[in-house]
């Protein structure tokens, strides 16, 4: 299956497919309608779309300044095409494009995922912290 995704910095055509992954991953609990998800891609500093044939099928993108830092968030793939090597191949990807820019590449993850970004070369370095808002 790897062999046939297309992995781009091209958007979707039509941004309706990536609430359909970030729904199918129950990533949508803020309700982001179509148009704020296309905006958060659009105004990210770099991203990576991954497409079977017209059908996206995950994506990554990176938050950043441009200088020192690359927030590397949003690596999604449809369930159906997990454990396939793309996601693996998207924050390859991503990481690539904050070397090449001398941005040093940094995530935050969920617990059960450290094991899956040390792999990718990734070490943990410090606790994260989140507030939550009232949308």
């Amino acid at each position: 299956m790897e062999n046939r995704i297309l992995y781009t910095n091209d958007p979707p055509k039509d941004f309706k497919q990536l609430l359909e992954l970030y729904e199918s991953l129950g990533w949508n609990s803020l309700n982001l309608a179509v148009d704020e998800l296309e905006s958060m891609c659009m105004q990210s500093w770099f991203a990576v779309y991954a497409f079977d044939g017209d059908h996206l099928v995950g994506m990554g993108r990176i938050i950043s300044d441009g200088v020192i830092t690359g927030l590397i968030c949003g690596v999604c793939v449809l369930p159906i095409y997990q454990s396939k090597g793309i996601g693996k191949e998207i924050v390859t990807l991503l990481v690539q494009h904050c070397e090449k820019n001398r941005v040093i590449p940094q995530l935050m993850c969920v617990n059960n995922l450290e094991g899956y970004y040390e792999k990718l070369g990734f070490k943990k370095f410090t606790i994260g912290m989140t507030k939550q808002l009232n949308r």
